[in-house]
Formats: structure tokens, C-alpha cells, sequence
């Protein structure tokens, strides 16, 4: 926030403890890990809008997320040992319980004052194959429900990955639609003609943000954003046999510099087909053996070029975004930008943030996101005229 008092662009950007962003980010579940990545009686350290955290999975299979460190010396406590549902310090002993954060025991002390002992713990779900968790005061909202996604007769995919860039960058991106003709220009379903400025259109939602694409024949593709950064979208195809891949992303930063992308994929295919899917992932992910991030900086660097890189040995459409996303630097500078009829998705997204964060500082009511029934994407859908009446 400027001296002054009042709110910026900048202030979406900046997420840690106390800043504008952050506190509006933590009023919302958040994913924080892939849920098969945390072991039975096992703790790791996890770091979230440059906040460490320590999260463990106890013996009953829950999983607790509590502060780093140990209240008695301060050290790390991702390094002790997990008993029962709590955790127990590897320096000297002292154990807390993993859903109230007080110390159970302090073996040097005889727990003479350990009830009086307390870290914090935060609110945890499991669902749809991630670890969400709830980072803000008071009692949490009801976590999101994605029915669609839900015992659903087809292919789910768990993907996560770390992008060395502010997670605002990712978020305009998915809301520009000009970009794919040219970032993605070597994919099949990439329209050039969608790039045109007076084919895209955003308008605020009950959830956020609906983003239409229009191409020269009169067909709509239709993605939907959900405030403050969750993404529903049918994604460019990456296997021919499946097609479209209906998607949902969360953009989670992990500090101003680097965020995750939490990515859940619905694929509609089932039987030996979903079983020839299976085999063709798995051999296509064996091959994929070149980091992304070192590749993408050395690109920008000029020590490589796009055309040189095999495509087999990368998520090429993955790498195609860092290169755009990170080229804007790690936290880009918008100072010096000049926006367009393209730039409608993201400038509506910058109005809807702004004025939410301003309401935040002010003290005054936020908007209540909802998510209606039926809210959902579209690939490309013909122009309301042509299309044909559903039977029945």
C-alpha cells in the first residue's frame, strides 16, 4: 500500500503475512500439497505466501498443519517424529497435538508447564485428491464442492507444479486469450483468429469472471474464474485420442517470486481406452526428464532456443507459459504496460481485485462469491442459431 493509504496493483502481488493480498487470499481454502505426496507418520515443510508451515499426516490418516517451529528452541519441526495425531520435537521432545496445537508433553519438564504451551494449527480437508487448508482467523467457510469432479466414471489427474514467478502472472494469463495463437501457436486447436481483441469478452460473474473467446465461423469457447484464483477450463488438448481436457487450477503463491499450479484434470474416457491413456502418460512422463524452470531460464538467458528443445522430454505447453509468464520477470512491473481490446479478461481481473482489497482496508462488506449449478466451460459451441434442439 503507498504511503498515502491508498491500494495498487502492487498490493495484489504481495502476499505474505498482514499485506492486502495475503489476508484476502487466506480468508479462502487453499490446496497446500497433493494429497498421495504426504505419507502415512510422515511431516514435511511446506512454505505458503512466505509462510512456513510444518504438515504432517498422523496414525489415523488425518492430516495437521501447524506452525514451523518448536515454541521451546525454535527449531524446525518437520524434522521430528509423528505419534498418534501429533508431532514430537526432534531437539528435545516437547510433543503438540495436531489439531490444537498445545504441548502435550515435555519430557526434561515433566510437563509442568506445557498445557500453558501452544502453537497455532490450522483447519485441514482432503478432497478431490488434495490437502486444502484453511490459513486465515476464525472459523473457516464451507469448502468449495466441485460435484462434477466427484465420483466422477471416467480419468481424474493430480498436477502440481512450482512456476519461478508471481502467481498474478498466471492468473492474468488464463484470462488472455490472445496469447494462444502465438505461445502456443504449434498446437492444433491454437486459432490464430481468436487473438482479435473484439472477440473477447469478460464479465463479472456470481463466482467472478466469465471469459468468452469468439473465432471467425460465430463459435464460443466459454471458461469461467472463480474469485480470487481458482480457474475452470476445457484445456488444449495434449493427447489426440482424448481431446479436450476439462480442468480446474488453483494458483497458490509460495512467496512474491514463485507460486504452485494445483491442476485437476476430468478426462472423459473410460475402459481400454483409459487404460491406453494410462500406458501413453506414463510413457510420455518416463521421457520427460529436462527441468522446466532450468530450461525456461535458459531461454531468457539466450542460451537456448525454444526450437531447439525436444518437445518429448517436457510439458511443452507448460514450458511455452513459463518462458511468456516468467519472461515479465518475477514479479512483473505494470507500470510501463499498454493494454488493449485483448487485455479484457485481465483487466477486469485487476478492477475485481483492486476493489476487493480496497473494501478489505476499508473495513467495508466483500463480495460473497458463489458458484452457481451448472456454471461450467465450454470447448467451441456454435452461435445460439445454429444450434439444434436437445430431444426429450
Amino acid at each position: 500500500m503507498s504511503s498515502d493509504g491508498t491500494v495498487s496493483i502492487e498490493d495484489v502481488t504481495q502476499t505474505g503475512p498482514g499485506t492486502l493480498a495475503g489476508r484476502y487470499l487466506r480468508s479462502f481454502w487453499q490446496p497446500v500439497l497433493e494429497a498421495p505426496e504426504l505419507k502415512p507418520e510422515r511431516a514435511l515443510p511446506v512454505r505458503i505466501m512466505g509462510q512456513d508451515f510444518t504438515l504432517f499426516r498422523g496414525e489415523s490418516g488425518a492430516a495437521h498443519l501447524v506452525d514451523p517451529r518448536c515454541a521451546h528452541r525454535g527449531t524446525q519441526l518437520s524434522t521430528g517424529w509423528v505419534e498418534g495425531d501429533s508431532i514430537r520435537c526432534f531437539y528435545h521432545g516437547w510433543r503438540y497435538d495436531g489439531s490444537s496445537g498445545e504441548c502435550v508433553e515435555q519430557p526434561a519438564e515433566d510437563s509442568r508447564f506445557a498445557a500453558k504451551v501452544r502453537i497455532r494449527s490450522y483447519p485441514t480437508q482432503e478432497y478431490l485428491g488434495f490437502i486444502f487448508a484453511y490459513l486465515g482467523d476464525g472459523e473457516p467457510p464451507a469448502l468449495p464442492r466441485y460435484p462434477e469432479f466427484e465420483d466422477f466414471d471416467g480419468v481424474l489427474e493430480l498436477e502440481s507444479y512450482r512456476r519461478h514467478c508471481n502467481y498474478f502472472q498466471n492468473l492474468e494469463n488464463a484470462l488472455d486469450m490472445s496469447h494462444v495463437a502465438f505461445v502456443h501457436h504449434d498446437n492444433s486447436e491454437s486459432f490464430r483468429t481468436i487473438g482479435f481483441g473484439a472477440r473477447l469478452q469478460a464479465d463479472e460473474s456470481a463466482w467472478g469472471i466469465t471469459y468468452a473467446a469468439t473465432r471467425e465461423d460465430g463459435a464460443v469457447r466459454i471458461n469461467q474464474l472463480g474469485m480470487p484464483n481458482i480457474f475452470h477450463m476445457n484445456a488444449l488438448p495434449t493427447d489426440r485420442e482424448i481431446g479436450w481436457q476439462e480442468s480446474l487450477f488453483w494458483w497458490v503463491p509460495v512467496d512474491d517470486d514463485a507460486h504452485i499450479q494445483f491442476s485437476l484434470h476430468r478426462l472423459p474416457v473410460k475402459g481400454e481406452a483409459a487404460e491406453r491413456f494410462r500406458r501413453r502418460r506414463t510413457e510420455r512422463c518416463s521421457r520427460m526428464d529436462l527441468a522446466h524452470a532450468e530450461v525456461c531460464d535458459q531461454i531468457l538467458a539466450g542460451k537456448l532456443s525454444l526450437a531447439d528443445v525436444d518437445p518429448t522430454r517436457v510439458d511443452i505447453i507448460r514450458l511455452q507459459d513459463d518462458i511468456a509468464q516468467v519472461g515479465q520477470g518475477r514479479t512483473a512491473d505494470r507500470r510501463h504496460e499498454h493494454l488493449g481490446r485483448g487485455d479484457a479478461g485481465l483487466i477486469l481481473i485487476r478492477k475485481l481485485w483492486l476493489r476487493e482489497l480496497r473494501a478489505l482496508n476499508d473495513g467495508l462488506p466483500l463480495t460473497v462469491w458463489t458458484r452457481p449449478a451448472g456454471l461450467a466451460p465450454t470447448t467451441w459451441r456454435p452461435p445460439a442459431k445454429e444450434r439444434q434442439p436437445v430431444a426429450g
